[in-house]
């Protein structure tokens, strides 16, 4: 690892963290960045994953205030983050991640889209106005989806944050900060778990993962409370803008 690289891998690790604290996407600059500087792909997703969990651990402390109470809500999100997370993590280790790789454009472009409707689609499942708590018909849909979003962080994690918003979207969370709040937990957890399942497989770069972890802190924890003084359509925007762009990006890329 050179000097060059060195401040490459940090400089993209600030970014990622701060672009995961507002609307995830992260892994859009870790991962690249880990490849051009000769990283083979799958201990670079492994890496990554390294360098981009304490910058979400930091920032759903920073929005810990911002959190629901209702273990009702959050019990059954968590649980989904861990199962799909260790579930991704496995198949990541026995299947050829560039399969996946091409199957991302069309994953970020429907969560995006989803995301932009997601106001009108949360009038449409709660027709009652201020309804306090999801229902559990409504609650299980979105357990299985945070289930299979969390298994597409394990397996590599590009976007899950964007993925992740779209759906929450869909319960009475109110603001996109509390939504920001609910999906840097879920991403610790689901990130959480894959890493336990990587350093156990032993396909960790330490001396790149380190050097990044520390970048994607810095970035994540800044990030959040930065993002918390925003107007919330603003962040909103940005949330849209970066799926639409990392979509185009990885469209150009890989079709």
């Amino acid at each position: 690892m050179t000097i060059a690289h060195a401040i490459l891998l940090f400089a993209a690790a600030v970014v990622a963290g701060v672009l995961n604290s507002v609307a995830g996407g992260g892994t859009f600059f870790t991962f690249p960045a880990l490849l051009f500087t000769g990283v083979p792909p799958i201990h670079a997703n492994a890496t990554s994953t390294v360098a981009v969990w304490p910058g979400s651990v930091a920032s759903a402390r920073a929005y810990r205030k911002r959190l629901p109470k209702s273990p009702q809500l959050l019990v059954p999100l968590i649980a989904a983050s861990l199962a799909g997370g260790l579930v991704g993590a496995e198949l990541l280790l026995h299947t050829p991640p560039h399969i996946f790789l091409h199957l991302i454009p069309f994953l970020l472009f429907a969560a995006t889209l989803l995301f932009t409707l997601s106001t009108k689609i949360s009038r449409w499942a709660y027709a009652e106005e201020g309804h306090a708590r999801p229902s559990w018909i409504s609650l299980g849909g979105v357990t299985l989806l945070q289930f299979l979003t969390a298994t597409y962080g394990g397996y590599f994690g590009a976007g899950m944050g964007i993925l992740m918003l779209s759906f929450l979207a869909l319960l009475p969370l109110g603001d996109i900060h509390t939504m920001n709040s609910v999906k840097t937990v879920l991403t610790s957890m689901a990130n959480g778990v894959a890493l336990v399942t990587f350093i156990a497989a032993r396909i960790i770069l330490w001396p790149q993962g380190i050097l990044m972890l520390s970048g994607a802190v810095l970035g994540g924890y800044g990030g959040a409370h930065y993002a918390q003084k925003l107007n919330p359509r603003h962040v909103r925007a940005f949330v849209v803008a970066t799926g639409f762009t990392m979509s185009a990006i990885f469209f150009l890329k890989y079709k």
